[in-house]
């Protein structure tokens, strides 16, 4: 009887054992192979909160529908943007502004914003763009040129040297020998287009995908003198970030898969 005792006990404690071990290398299975691996940046750290944005304008619409993407893509974070000219932009982070990302239309305002040591790393490029003149529908000055642009009697708007876009135009003055008389300096290719949708101007220069953007208010009349000048758009992580981790995913977002066919259907060309 005492040696039947014994053996039960030993089996006892052998199938208690038996199952301690099956239910670990279960627990071990299940969070290594069947857990859900959590949404992080390119470092593989795990991407929350506000991820902010300061961007050309120009970059308006298509980095718009990109933040949206990239918020479904990593649950939690939201990206807020801040539109501007890029060289307004370079001002405010050199102020202090706080900001994540700084994405300009041109290398040369890079370059100031590297300068004054407002960027975090080397930039990279992700897009390129070329001008464009734009019109009211219908082109009731009749502008067919670059040419006709210096014609007083069109009223022309362009952006202010400084502005990429206004950087570019000069450069395309000073490649065609035509120089223009504007009614107005802007501060941003919005606001050129702006004033060209309204009817305020009978042309403004632009870029080419600002006049795809724009939903028919406004027409495009190409000039091969465009051609002569292309902008490359460069992309960085600010110095001091607030949040790293987040600028980090979404620079590698826009330069992603998911980047490029966004700025490839808004009508930017890739570096």
């Amino acid at each position: 009887m005492r040696r039947s005792l014994l053996l039960n006990s030993a089996v006892v404690r052998a199938a208690t054992v038996a199952a301690l071990v099956g239910a670990a290398l279960t627990g071990c299975s299940a969070t290594s192979a069947g857990a859900p691996a959590a949404a992080g940046s390119a470092s593989g750290k795990q991407v929350t909160g506000t991820v902010t944005v300061f961007a050309a304008a120009s970059l308006a619409k298509t980095f718009t529908e990109l933040g949206s993407e990239f918020e479904a893509a990593h649950p939690g974070t939201r990206v807020a943007f801040s539109f501007a000219g890029s060289s307004d932009l370079v001002s405010q982070l050199a102020a202090g502004a706080p900001a994540d990302v700084f994405a300009s239309a041109d290398e040369a305002n890079m370059t100031k914003a590297i300068a004054t040591k407002v960027i975090q790393g080397s930039p990279s490029d992700f897009a390129t763009n070329v001008l464009a003149i734009a019109v009211p529908p219908g082109n009731p000055a009749h502008v067919r040129s670059f040419a006709d642009l210096a014609s007083p009697k069109v009223t022309t708007v362009i952006c202010a040297p400084q502005v990429p876009c206004g950087a570019a135009t000069a450069a395309v003055e000073r490649s065609a020998g035509i120089t223009l008389s504007p009614a107005s300096q802007e501060s941003s290719v919005t606001d050129v287009l702006g004033k060209v949708s309204s009817g305020e101007a009978d042309a403004g220069i632009v870029y080419r995908t600002d006049v795809k953007g724009a939903d028919g208010k406004v027409e495009s009349v190409p000039f091969p003198e465009a051609a002569t000048t292309v902008n490359v758009y460069p992309i960085a992580t600010v110095a001091h970030a607030p949040d790293p981790d987040g600028a980090a995913a979404f620079v590698a977002f826009v330069k992603g898969a998911e980047g490029r066919k966004a700025l490839t259907a808004a009508g930017f060309g890739m570096p």
